[in-house]
This record gives structure tokens, C-alpha cells and sequence, in this order.
């Protein structure tokens, strides 16, 4: 897009409201005007009849593990990191993710595709691509053994970490006991059994004061780096304490409805699975979204291993506003990271939007993405009545800001 675009005629969803008939106008890469659609279609404009259908700010993903499943289709069929993080990022356009957070877990799991070496070179590639039409960046997910904490201390010296969350999977911790441990890895993620007992006693065997060190480390090491700490799989309240304790400002996926209430008490920002929202349940058995929301304790909803359910989220029924879900996937991500330019539809924010058909399953139409057109299925642009200049200003633009107006850092 360049110069003026207006979309008209759109369900457009504010943070706090949602206008029935409504249009948005960019200038630049920036977000002009948001109000009722006006009688007549601006001159000298690119005009988009967005006919009713739901105009939201474009989905920002704190979690999204999906990127694994472009990087290696079947188990050792390896894709070049180009090639997987181009599909990456064209798959979670067409779901309306605009700023992605690819969650790679720095874990010593190579049975599965798994391992530092492999999220060192995505991590890599993330830092230095400028192929992708989306905003994507990096979560760093650390397992807390000494071979991850040293490989993430490594990674900030050459590539921008932009959220830090610290895992520790083991029988008996988190999610999951010895059974459902052995489940996981071996039904789920094809280990062989043999790699998943070794995996079993070396991480069960964890002394507490090197977990504890480990911590300590990552939060020193988001504390320098300006990067939102978030924990993972909290179980308990205790859990949760101690995490907040660390300075974690996230809570990720917490496991019961104590330790979510309790992530809230310590004014953590709480993270759960879309997934779990539109199976309508937990796939672990775990603390369930809907139970979560009723509690009042959802702040944000992500991917996880699914973008499609962070499409749909928003028009799950929770009995709350349209314009608090749509909030879980676009303004409140954007809140906890620190992107304060985007994540909403209002004057001066960055023009990340897309345009839903909600029926029969929420799919998109158009999608925008710091101010240009990345994707539009059917909804075609068209150069208003009386489009061509005419002599001297257009007092009907006058009213909008300039690109220049507005700052245009990320």
C-alpha cells in the first residue's frame, strides 16, 4: 500500500469497542483515522469493502512451536531453515499472526529434531533473514540443563533474544509423571525408549541448587538484555513465587487453577494455549482455558502447535465481550513485550490489520502488515470515484496525518 487506504464497511474492533459499521484509514505505515464509515469514499484513495466482515489488529503469538513442524515434515526429513521459516511465516499470514514469536526450545533432544545445535542455527537465521512478509522473532526456550543455559548465554552475543522462558521437563515436575514423561516422548515425539529413560534420570536427578543457579542465570541474563522472563508449566503456587521472585513478568501455561490465581495475585501475565480453548480442554489433562477464563485469569492466549486456533480464539462464545478476546491475541501480547506501536486499532498505531470472515470458521481475507497489503483473498482494492488529482489541496484528507506524523520505529 502507499498513500491513502481506506477499509470500509467493516466490523472494526477497538480495545474497548466494537463499531458496527466502521472504517479504518492508513497513511503510511500508521493507522490515520478509525470511526463510522462515512457517506462517501475518499478521493485520491485505495478503497477496500471489507462487507462486513470482522476488521481486527493483526495477532501477535507469544508461543508458537509450529515452525518444527516446517523445519522437519517427518521425523529426519530435514528442510533447508529458508525454506521452513518462509512457510512459517506465509502459514501464520493466512491464520492473521502479523508479529510471531517462534518458541525454540534449546534442548538436548535430537531424537525428535530437537537440539542446541538446531535452535542456535534457527535462532541464527531468525536474526539475519529479511525474506519473510511478517514480523517474526525470536522466544528462546531454555531447558534448565547446563548445556542450554550455556547455548542461550552464547546466542545474545551474536542474536537479539526477544522473550526468554525457562523449562524444566522431568517425570515428576510440571505436566507430567514418570508415565505420562514416557508417553510424551516416546508416542508423541518418536523417541526411542532407551533415549527417553537416560533423558528421565539425568533430568530427575537435577540437584536443586543447580536448577536454582540456572535460574538465576537466565534472569540475569534477561535483566541485561531488556527481555521479558517468563516461566513455564507452573504447577503450584510455590512454583509460581519463585519464578516472580526471579523477575518473570509471564506466566506460560500454568498447570492448576491455584497456581493461574496465583500467577494473577503476583500480577504476572498469564499465557495459555489457544488449542485448549477451541478442543475445550487441556490434551494433558491440565487446568483448562475455559475453567482459567471463568476465574478470571486469562490475560493471553497463543499458537502453541496450532496458529488456525489462534484465528478462531476471538469467536469462541466465553460470555465476554468481542472486544476482551480479541484484546488476549492482539493488545495485551503486545503489552507484556513491550511492543507499545501495534496490537490495536487506534490513530497512531502501526497498521498490523487483518480483515476475518467469521463464518462458517473464522478464515482471513486481508491481511496488512506494518502498513502493506502481504495477503487479500477476494477483497479487491479499487482507486475511489474522482480519484485523479485536481488542482491545488484535498480538503477532504486534510484531516490526516502525514506518514511523517507518526514514528515509525519498531
Amino acid at each position: 500500500m502507499s498513500g491513502i487506504t481506506e477499509i470500509r464497511h467493516a466490523r472494526v474492533v477497538t480495545p474497548t469497542t466494537v463499531i458496527e459499521d466502521g472504517h479504518v484509514v492508513i497513511t503510511g505505515n500508521r493507522i490515520a483515522a478509525v470511526g463510522p464509515t462515512p457517506g462517501r469514499e475518499l478521493p485520491r484513495t485505495t478503497t477496500i469493502d471489507a462487507e462486513g466482515r470482522t476488521l481486527m489488529p493483526g495477532l501477535i503469538d507469544l508461543h508458537g512451536d509450529d515452525i518444527e513442524g516446517h523445519r522437519e515434515p517427518r521425523a529426519g526429513a530435514e528442510i533447508p531453515l529458508p525454506t521452513a521459516l518462509t512457510a512459517a511465516d506465509r502459514a501464520n499470514l493466512c491464520n492473521g499472526v502479523t508479529t510471531k514469536f517462534h518458541a525454540v526450545a534449546f534442548e538436548d533432544a535430537p531424537d525428535d529434531g530437537r537440539s542446541i545445535e538446531a535452535a542456535t542455527a534457527l535462532a541464527t537465521e531468525l536474526d539475519d533473514e529479511e525474506y519473510t512478509l511478517g514480523d517474526n522473532r525470536l522466544h528462546a526456550r531454555c531447558e534448565l540443563t547446563a548445556g542450554s543455559v550455556d547455548a542461550v548465554e552464547d546466542l545474545s552475543e551474536t542474536a537479539a533474544i526477544d522473550l526468554l522462558s525457562v523449562m524444566h521437563h522431568a517425570p515428576g515436575t510440571g505436566q507430567y509423571d514418570a508415565e505420562s514423561f514416557e508417553r510424551h516422548y516416546i508416542e508423541d515425539r518418536n523417541w526411542p525408549a532407551d533415549s527417553v529413560a537416560a533423558a528421565a534420570r539425568s533430568r530427575a536427578s537435577m540437584a536443586e541448587a543447580d536448577r536454582e543457579a540456572r535460574i538465576t542465570r537466565l534472569a540475569d541474563l534477561a535483566d541485561r538484555l531488556d527481555c521479558p522472563l517468563a516461566s513455564h508449566d507452573d504447577e503450584s503456587p510455590a512454583e509460581v513465587d519463585r519464578m516472580a521472585d526471579h523477575g518473570a513478568t509471564i506466566s506460560e501455561y500454568p498447570l492448576t487453577l491455584d497456581a493461574i490465581q496465583r500467577a494473577a495475585d503476583r500480577d504476572l501475565t498469564t499465557v495459555m494455549g489457544a488449542p485448549n480453548l477451541l478442543r475445550g480442554g487441556s490434551l494433558w489433562d491440565n487446568l483448562s482455558v475455559v475453567d482459567a477464563i471463568d476465574a478470571g485469569c486469562v490475560d493471553v492466549l497463543c499458537a502453541d502447535y496450532h496458529p488456525p486456533s489462534l484465528l478462531a480464539a476471538p469467536f469462541v462464545d466465553t460470555g465476554e465481550p468481542l472486544p476482551t478476546r480479541v484484546n488476549r491475541v492482539t493488545r495485551n501480547p503486545a503489552e507484556v513485550v513491550g511492543l507499545s506501536d501495534r496490537g490495536r486499532i487506534a490513530v497512531g498505531a502501526r497498521a498490523d490489520l487483518v480483515v476475518v470472515e467469521p463464518e462458517p470458521t473464522p478464515t482471513v481475507e486481508l491481511v496488512v502488515v506494518d502498513g502493506t497489503e502481504v495477503l487479500n483473498v477476494g477483497l479487491g482494492g479499487r482507486g475511489a470515484e474522482g480519484s485523479e488529482p485536481t488542482a491545488g489541496p484535498n480538503p477532504s484528507l486534510a484531516a490526516y496525518p502525514s506518514p511523517s506524523a507518526f514514528d515509525s520505529s519498531r
